[in-house]
């Protein structure tokens, strides 16, 4: 019988005497598994089983308590049932149900990988995915779509070879000891052997620039970063509709789900195999290219472009960076509405999203960012709206990859701009309405914020407060 649950309630299970080094070893189990389904079926098989390299995350925050993600993961003793630990995470299968290849019944296969500490006896690992049948207005719950167990003393169910890797690892900013830190894995596709100078200098460019912005800048300090030199063939990275096609390590592609300026790769096991020799908690694939693209999925990986496409645009790629990074590591929703997306209901009507930026509410009462509204503001939020809007769909009508698109958008830019700096309500936290796709019905907490407008802001306070306690999950 298949299990739904609350997070509250499974986090209220007492875990009487349990000690990091009585349940684990020191190193990584790593579970791949395979997402069959369509828009209305869906099943999980397991593939194999791997000790990677040395346990990356916290020793002492083993249980997820922040209710973030698509799927959740949940590793038992067997032998007492106490939960060991747990972990919320999305995954490109949910997005692709979205699509319309998903929803016209086409079957597809994606690979997907759960990692937690190498556990010392047997266990139980359950996988959950939220619950599409819901009242309005609640949040869905996660209900049991598989369980394995695992006997870590098997021989023949886990692979315990030992790995080396053909590509160099080296720093890019060491702050202490794994545990107690946060680790990020930069790795790169579409560099060549010659490319290698530009991806380290890449990856010290853009770690500089995810901790000058807040609140990642004042706690710099609870990071590591490394990355890993992977080598492709060809320089640059799939564009399938412009028929250009690169022999790349890591297989990432333009056009995901049908989206020109989407980067994702669908190349799991590859992926894992290079970065399992590092020890990470997040990844980070640096793309070699320089159409404006990447992507970034909770708990899974995040994609940048690198090359400007023209001079004076660098800007650009920092910001793609950052936002996405802001998918990756907190979970964030995208809280524009206006861009070309390919998804179709990304939200289900009349569930509340489980993403901490975005909601249907819009009263104080049920807002899930209350504690951060003065009582000066109104909710919900109002803003030039309108006025914002006509300008958006000027520029959405701009060929992005025309010559002169950069001097058209200039102006439409600059125009939306004032209009979200020049507002009485400006840094403050409310509840504004156009957010997750969704022009009506869905609010975000702020005017402008790193996860909305292209804008050198900072994450609004909501945005910050998710972020830092993923930070907390992850150091403490």
């Amino acid at each position: 019988m298949k299990r739904l649950f609350v997070l509250c309630i499974i986090f209220s299970w007492p875990l009487f005497g349990q000690t990091y080094d009585a349940f684990f070893l020191k190193t990584t189990m790593r579970v791949d598994y395979y997402h069959i389904g369509t828009k209305e079926k869906e099943y999980i098989t397991l593939d194999k089983v791997y000790e990677e390299s040395a346990w990356p995350g916290s020793i002492n925050n083993l249980l997820d308590t922040l209710n973030l993600g698509d799927s959740f993961v949940t590793i038992s003793d067997l032998q007492t049932g106490m939960l060991l630990y747990s972990r919320g995470y999305s995954t490109l299968f949910n997005e692709w149900q979205t699509t319309d290849e998903s929803i016209n019944g086409t079957w597809k296969t994606f690979h997907e990988t759960v990692r937690f500490p190498f556990p010392r006896r047997k266990v139980m690992a359950a996988f959950f995915r939220r619950d599409k049948f819901v009242a309005a207005g609640e949040m869905m719950a996660f209900r049991e779509m598989f369980s394995v167990v695992i006997d870590p003393n098997d021989p023949t169910a886990v692979n315990r070879k030992k790995h080396t890797s053909p590509f160099k690892e080296f720093d890019v900013m060491i702050n202490g000891p794994v545990e107690k830190k946060v680790d990020i894995l930069i790795v790169g596709d579409g560099y060549t052997k010659d490319d290698m100078e530009k991806f380290r200098n890449d990856a010290q460019h853009f770690t500089e620039t995810l901790f000058s912005y807040q609140p990642f800048k004042k706690h710099k300090e609870d990071f590591n970063v490394r990355a890993l030199e992977v080598v492709s063939e060809d320089s640059g990275i799939d564009k399938p509709d412009q028929n250009i096609w690169k022999n790349t390590a890591l297989g990432t592609s333009y056009n995901t789900f049908g989206s020109i300026r989407y980067i994702l790769t669908e190349e799991n096991r590859v992926l894992r195999d290079i970065a399992g020799i590092v020890p990470y908690d997040f990844i980070t694939i640096l793309v070699n290219d320089n159409r404006y693209g990447g992507g970034g999925i909770f708990n899974l990986y995040t994609t940048c472009f690198t090359k400007a496409v023209q001079p004076g645009q660098e800007w650009e790629r920092d910001y793609v960076y950052v936002h996405e990074f802001g998918h990756c590591f907190g979970g964030l929703a995208d809280e524009y509405y206006g861009s070309q997306v390919s998804y179709n209901d990304f939200y289900q009507k009349g569930v509340e999203p489980w993403e901490p930026n975005i909601t249907r509410m819009n009263r104080s009462e049920n807002l899930k960012w209350k504690q951060f509204v003065s009582k000066s503001v109104p909710l919900p939020t109002l803003w030039k709206k309108s006025e914002y809007d006509s300008i958006e769909a000027l520029r959405g009508q701009l060929d992005r990859l025309a010559p002169d698109y950069y001097q058209k958008r200039e102006s439409l830019l600059q125009q939306s701009r004032n209009i979200l700096q020049d507002s009485q309500w400006s840094g403050k936290v409310g509840a504004f309405e156009g957010a997750g796709y969704m022009s009506r019905g869905m609010y975000r907490p702020s005017i402008d914020c790193k996860m909305f407008a292209l804008n050198p802001v900072d994450y609004d306070p909501v945005c910050s407060a998710a972020i830092e306690r993923m930070i907390a999950l992850y150091t403490h």
